[in-house]
């Protein structure tokens, strides 16, 4: 008798832990679809990208095969979306018109710098246009200890930011992987951040890329040498960002990629940002 009541408690045992892992795998496939990369051979080319798309009204993630979504690199201009919003948080920019004006003998221009960047400019024109210097200005008003303090309460990277410096984001002290990106993005869209409702409207629009039938589509590219100081180089770059749907939760998103130069990134990280969210169904197929 003995015996077969072990035997029923072996075999019950063993039903539940099928019927658990059953479950374990339909909840995991509910929440994660892998985007198979193969198709994407030829777009691809020679990058190595990495891609994670996550659809907050289902709570389901979005990863192109064979991404390393945990590995941290510097956020370049991508860190324009948390450091719009601390200028804003903290009034060293009071809104998007908050103007500076342009010092060539405190910041004169690199021969790569674009004719758009060499001029006065708002919180707004130096978010679009990407204009590094009037960011290293607000980096040095804000301070050191505050960026540290507010990006750990964020959980974005590694929080580094040294003091006096106005090229944490740029000289790879600060870090930040494809995952963290995004689970910022998360929180900040969930409110789970201490930002204003009118903070994240102003990051909204100054972020705006593209519109179509109500939805909207907002991001921030940002881009440096693989190698410190190779411009002639291998480049990396980001696109990071999200997209607003009538009727749902938005989408939030983050593209890494490791191209052998600027020109070959350049346009690539955000049309093929794009393209994916768009096979993907988070995006209209018809957006432009």
């Amino acid at each position: 008798m003995i015996v077969v009541d072990n035997v029923r408690r072996l075999v019950w045992f063993t039903l539940v832990a099928i019927w658990l892992l059953g479950t374990s795998n339909s909840s995991f496939a509910e929440t994660s679809r892998t985007i198979p990369r193969d198709p994407h051979a030829s777009r691809l080319g020679d990058r190595m990208v990495s891609f994670l798309a996550r659809d907050l009204e289902t709570s389901v993630d979005y990863v192109l095969e064979g991404s390393d979504l945990d590995g941290r690199h510097a956020p370049w201009s991508t860190f324009k979306i948390p450091n719009l919003l601390i200028a804003l948080e903290t009034g060293i920019a009071p809104s998007l018109e908050a103007e500076r004006q342009w010092d060539p003998a405190r910041r004169p221009a690199a021969s790569y710098w674009p004719r758009d960047w060499r001029g006065d400019q708002t919180l707004r024109t130096a978010f679009r246009r990407s204009a590094v210097w009037y960011f290293q200005d607000l980096s040095l008003e804000i301070g050191a200890e505050h960026y540290r303090a507010t990006l750990r309460d964020w959980h974005y990277g590694n929080a580094v930011a040294a003091d006096g410096s106005d090229r944490f984001w740029l000289d790879r002290s600060l870090q930040v992987s494809v995952r963290e990106q995004v689970e910022f993005l998360d929180r900040l869209l969930h409110g789970e951040l201490v930002v204003s409702g009118a903070s994240i409207d102003a990051l909204s629009e100054a972020s705006l890329a593209g519109r179509f039938e109500g939805s909207s589509l907002h991001g921030k590219t940002g881009s440096g040498p693989a190698i410190p100081g190779r411009f002639n180089g291998a480049f990396e770059g980001w696109y990071s960002g999200f997209v607003l749907r009538p009727g749902q939760k938005p989408v939030v998103f983050s593209l890494f990629v490791t191209a052998p130069s600027f020109n070959s990134l350049r346009d690539f990280r955000k049309d093929f940002a794009v393209h994916l969210l768009k096979e993907t169904g988070l995006l209209d197929a018809d957006f432009p």
